[in-house]
């Protein structure tokens, strides 16, 4: 099929196309939520940390594992010429992500009364493209 580009491309190449992109981005949020959800078990049940506290520097080293594979393997030139300011705003559209993911949790459980299990899969794909769109759109050339 014209446009959509082989596995070979998708995982050798730098790919151009949505498609290719969001495939990479899909293997890469997978990767850091391992990061994320694996940190926050560790800090919390092996190192004693308070949930919350562990929670906070897992979302970092979640962030930090999804910027890093991002710029490696997703994502081409950025559209920022310092890697400061491309990490940050990287990091705003997380943050926002962040928050989008409570706002829906807490209006599909509370409100919908969906079990919260269910509330965080819906969250995920949304926020997910949230995440993915922002990033593609405003950090980086597409």
């Amino acid at each position: 099929m014209a446009g959509i580009p082989s596995l070979k491309t998708i995982l050798k190449e730098k790919p151009d196309s949505l498609i290719g992109q969001l495939f990479r981005y899909a293997v890469v949020g997978g990767i850091s939520f391992v990061v994320d959800y694996g940190s926050l078990w560790l800090l919390t049940e092996k190192a004693g940390l308070p949930y919350l506290w562990s929670a906070a520097i897992a979302f970092i080293l979640g962030l930090i594992c999804n910027y890093l594979l991002s710029t490696a393997w997703v994502f081409g030139e950025s559209k920022l010429k310092n890697a400061w300011a491309e990490f940050a705003a990287f990091a705003i559209i997380g943050v926002i992500g962040l928050g989008l993911n409570e706002l829906i949790m807490f209006a599909c459980t509370d409100g919908l009364g969906f079990h919260y299990m269910l509330s965080k899969i819906v969250s995920t794909g949304i926020v997910f493209f949230w995440n993915f769109l922002a990033r593609r759109f405003l950090v980086f050339k597409s």
